[in-house]
C-alpha cells in the first residue's frame, strides 16, 4: 500500500492524502487550501492525480479544509462516490455552495476592478458547480464498513463538529488511521472522540501541538460580558463561524437565560448559513450532546435573520440586545455592518470567541486598533472589545496524547504528524516522544510513503 500526502502537511489546510493498492485508489480528505496565497495558489496546480482511475473520495469531516476541493474534482471529471458520514454530507451541502457563491462574487470584484492579472478572472468553482457536485455525495453512517476495490474502510466519531469522523482503512494485510480533525474530550455540544483500534500507521492532526486550551470558564466570561454590557444599556455583537461555534454560543446564551445568570434579553442570529447549520443539530440529535427539546428550544428561541431587510431592520434597536453574525475573524460578512454603525458607540461590547489569524480585522481589533477600516471608511473604535479562547473545537496536544493512550495502539506505532502549522508539529513531536512510545514523524508535502 502507497500513500502520497497531496495536503494537509506543514499547514493546516489542504487536506488531502492519495492511498493506493494494487488495484484501488482512494483519496481521503479533499480540502481547499487557504489562507496565504501561496498555499491558495496551490488549489489552481495540477494535482498528481489521474481522476479517470481514482475510485472513491473519503471525507473526515465537512470543514473546506477538508471538503472544499470536490467540485474541483467534478469540475474536472471526477464521478465517483464520496463517501462520508450523513451529517458531513448535509453540512457541506450548504458550505460547497456558500464557497462557490463566494467564489463568484470574488471573481466578479476583481474583474470589475482590474484587481487581477486576468482580463476575465474565473472562480475556482462557481455555486452551480458546487450544488451539482453534492450528487456524487453518498452518506453513511459511523462504523458502516465499505468496500471499494480491495480496501475496506470505516468512520468512527472524533467530535469536533456534527458528523466528523476518523477514516480506518483495511488493505493488503495492513490497518491505517487517518484521525481527522479531532475534537476536545470535554466539549459543551460534542461528545468526546472515540478512541482508536490497533494500527501499524496514524495521520495524526496537530493544529493545538503547541498550545493548550485557556483553563478559564467560558459561560462565565460570556455571562460577564452580556451583564457589562446589558448594564450599560448597550448592543454585544460577536462574529461567528457557521459551524459549530454559532450554535454553542446560541446553546449558552439560552442555558444562562434559563438560570437566571444574565437578562432574557433578545438574541439575534444574522447569519443564513449558521441558521442553516442551527436547523441540522435538530436533524441529528444522537450526534451531539443536546436533547431534542434543547435543540428545538435553540432554533425557536433565538430570531433567526435570514433576508436582508430582517438585517437591516436590526439598526433600529435601541434596547440591549445580542447579535450573532459572521464571520468569525471578521473578514466579511453580516458583522461588518454591524461593527459601522456600533462600533463607534462606547456602550457596544465586541466578544471575538475564537481564534484570529494574523492580518484579519478581528486580529487588528483584539491587538488593541483604534480604528478599523470597514468598506473603505475608517470606524474609530469606541466600543469594548475581548476575547475568548476556550471554545475551540479542537484537542491541545494534552488532549491528544490521553486519546492516544486511551486507544489501542501498540508501543512502536508509527505516526506521522499532519494538519499543523510548522511550529505546532514540532511542539506535538517533542511532547509525544517525551510522554508515550510510539514513533512520530512529520509528514511532508507531496512526500511517498510505502506501507
Amino acid at each position: 500500500m502507497k500513500i502520497i500526502f497531496l495536503g494537509g502537511t506543514e499547514t493546516v489546510t489542504g487536506s488531502k492524502f492519495l492511498v493506493e493498492t494494487n488495484t484501488t485508489r482512494i483519496l481521503v480528505d479533499c480540502g481547499l487550501f487557504q489562507g496565504y496565497k501561496w498555499l491558495r495558489e496551490r488549489n489552481r496546480q495540477t494535482l498528481p492525480l489521474d481522476i479517470d482511475n481514482l475510485d472513491a473520495v473519503v471525507l473526515t469531516h465537512a470543514h473546506l479544509d477538508h471538503s472544499g476541493y470536490v467540485p474541483v474534482l467534478y469540475k474536472k471529471g471526477y464521478r465517483g462516490p464520496v463517501f462520508t458520514h450523513h451529517a458531513t454530507r448535509d453540512l457541506c451541502k450548504i458550505l460547497l455552495a456558500d464557497s462557490g457563491h463566494l467564489q463568484e462574487e470574488d471573481a466578479r470584484f476583481y474583474g470589475k476592478h482590474k484587481l487581477s492579472k486576468h482580463e476575465n478572472p474565473e472562480p475556482l468553482y462557481d455555486r452551480a458547480t458546487a450544488e451539482a457536485s453534492m450528487q456524487l455525495f453518498q452518506g453513511i453512517e459511523f462504523e458502516e464498513q465499505v468496500q471499494v476495490g480491495d480496501i475496506c474502510f470505516h468512520l468512527q466519531p472524533v467530535g469536533h463538529i456534527l458528523g466528523a469522523g476518523s477514516v480506518i482503512i483495511e488493505a493488503e494485510g495492513k490497518r491505517i488511521g487517518f484521525s481527522g480533525d479531532v475534537g476536545r474530550p470535554d466539549d459543551i455540544l460534542n461528545y468526546p472522540p472515540k478512541p482508536l483500534p490497533e494500527l501499524d500507521l496514524l495521520m495524526l492532526e496537530s493544529t493545538y501541538g503547541d498550545r493548550r486550551h485557556s483553563q478559564d470558564d467560558p459561560y462565565e466570561q460570556l455571562a460577564d460580558m452580556v451583564n457589562k454590557t446589558a448594564k450599560r444599556g448597550g448592543a454585544l455583537l460577536i462574529p461567528s463561524f457557521a459551524v459549530g461555534r454559532a450554535q454553542v454560543l446560541q446553546h449558552m446564551l439560552l442555558s444562562m437565560m434559563g438560570e437566571g445568570r444574565i437578562p432574557p434579553i433578545p438574541i439575534y442570529l444574522d447569519s443564513p448559513m449558521a441558521i442553516d447549520v442551527s436547523e441540522l443539530y435538530c436533524e441529528h440529535t444522537a450526534l451531539h450532546k443536546l436533547s431534542t427539546v434543547q435543540a428545538k428550544h435553540m432554533c425557536q428561541s433565538i430570531h433567526y435573520t435570514r433576508e436582508v431587510d430582517e438585517s437591516k431592520a436590526l439598526a433600529e434597536l435601541t434596547y440591549p440586545h445580542i447579535v450573532i453574525a459572521g464571520s468569525g475573524m471578521a473578514t466579511g460578512g453580516r458583522i461588518l455592518h454591524h461593527f459601522k454603525r456600533l462600533l463607534s458607540n462606547p456602550k457596544t461590547s465586541v466578544l471575538f470567541a475564537g481564534y484570529q489569524s494574523g492580518g484579519t480585522r478581528g486580529a487588528k481589533m483584539v491587538g488593541g486598533a483604534s480604528s478599523v477600516k470597514l468598506h473603505g471608511e475608517w470606524i474609530p473604535i469606541r466600543a469594548t472589545i475581548e476575547s475568548m479562547d476556550a471554545l475551540s473545537g479542537h484537542a491541545d496536544y494534552v488532549d491528544i496524547e490521553k486519546w492516544l493512550k486511551a486507544s489501542q495502539l501498540r508501543a512502536g506505532t508509527q505516526i506521522y504528524l499532519i494538519h499543523g502549522e510548522p511550529e505546532a508539529l514540532e511542539g506535538m513531536r517533542d511532547h509525544l516522544e517525551q510522554t508515550t512510545n510510539f514513533r512520530i514523524d512529520i509528514a511532508g508535502y507531496m512526500r511517498i510513503m510505502h506501507v
